[in-house]
């Protein structure tokens, strides 16, 4: 018994040794540690959740912080993968997509993005309330897959390649400002053509 739990312990010790960790007791700190947030639906589940999700990670959410998450789009779909009639179990996909932006300083698009969740349920025809109890419930992992799924996506970024992001935005604004400046002096310089006038009758 003492050498199978060493034996266990020993491997545990080597799997987190290789960067190797359980879906769920990894670390979520992120190296961004300042950040504003914001959604379509400023007070739906998914942006109160990942508000909560970044502040327990140590970031401080805030308006007026150098970046911002944006949840520009939500959209969910549902649809039957299997049928068999009128009272019986069928099997249903969920799949909800997540459209993000993030944006720097003057809020320019450093980066823009999407995740997508699946979930599959089981309706059953003979039990309608516990059919939608099972739907509910694939609706709420989806979100839970989406926010850990949008973690590890902060959790790639660095302040340096944010930074980067942000030199390269402000150097394309920068760039269509100048374009649109002499595109306008073009148009005030170029002599306007006088109106046609047709011999009197």
């Amino acid at each position: 018994m003492i050498k199978r739990n060493l034996l266990v312990m020993g491997l545990a010790v080597l799997l987190s040794a290789c960067g190797f960790q359980l879906r769920g007791t990894g670390t979520t700190e992120l190296a961004i540690k300042e950040l504003d947030l914001s959604a379509r639906n400023a007070y739906g589940e998914t942006v109160t959740q990942m508000r909560q999700m970044l502040e327990s990670s140590g970031v401080k959410v805030y308006t007026g912080a150098p970046y911002k998450l944006v949840l520009t789009d939500e959209q969910e779909n549902q649809r039957i993968l299997s049928y068999a009639g009128a009272g019986r179990t069928g099997e249903y996909q969920v799949t909800t997509v997540l459209n993000y932006d993030i944006r720097g300083q003057n809020n320019l698009d450093l980066l823009s993005d999407k995740l997508e969740v699946q979930k599959i349920f089981m309706h059953d025809g003979n039990n309608l309330v516990g059919s939608d109890q099972e739907a509910a419930t694939a609706r709420g992992e989806t979100r839970r897959e989406l926010i850990q799924r949008m973690m590890l996506r902060l959790q790639q970024l660095t302040p340096a390649q944010l930074d980067q992001l942000q030199q390269t935005a402000d150097a394309r604004a920068k760039a269509e400002a100048a374009a649109l400046e002499a595109a306008q002096k073009t148009e005030a310089e170029t002599p306007r053509q006088s109106p046609l006038e047709l011999p009197k009758q």
